[in-house]
């Protein structure tokens, strides 16, 4: 029997070829290899569905004005309540200070974006290299780091 193995840093699926063997055992076993890698990647999908709603939440809330404008507002309120949601189930399964690290760089990076592009917000050099080592930062927790969940 042929076997497709497809391996990432920490994790291996094995994927039998053809799918419908008469090797259960086996067939199983890839089952719940396929079954797990897709947990791991719904934690990282809510964490990334979190914190897009945050950035989208704080964009709002630059345009809102103070709250003085309706939608920018509602969407200040929906944007947070969908973030800090889709965060506390988050922090069910990926340990609180490496999900924060991950939210807070991410945010941090991609507000700063938006407040270039959206608003007409400068970046100076400074400031520029300190979110490139926030990137850095995050890149390294996810890539190097025991705590994270691989």
């Amino acid at each position: 029997m042929h076997i497709i193995t497809w391996k990432y840093t920490r994790f291996q699926i094995n994927i039998p070829a053809p799918l419908f063997s008469s090797d259960k055992k086996f067939y199983f076993s890839s089952v719940t290899s396929i079954l797990a890698a897709n947990e791991m990647l719904m934690k990282y999908l809510l964490l990334f569905i979190a914190i897009v709603a945050e950035v989208i939440a704080t964009s709002a809330l630059k345009a809102s004005e103070g709250f003085t404008r309706l939608w920018p507002s509602v969407l200040v309120v929906l944007g947070y309540s969908v973030a800090f949601y889709c965060l506390s189930v988050t922090l069910k399964q990926i340990p609180l200070g490496i999900a924060y690290a991950i939210w807070s760089g991410l945010g941090i990076v991609l507000v700063s974006i938006i407040g270039l592009v959206v608003f007409k917000q400068k970046l100076d050099t400074p400031a520029i290299i300190g979110l490139l080592f926030i990137i850095a930062g995050v890149i390294i927790v996810n890539v190097f780091s025991k705590s994270s969940v691989h």
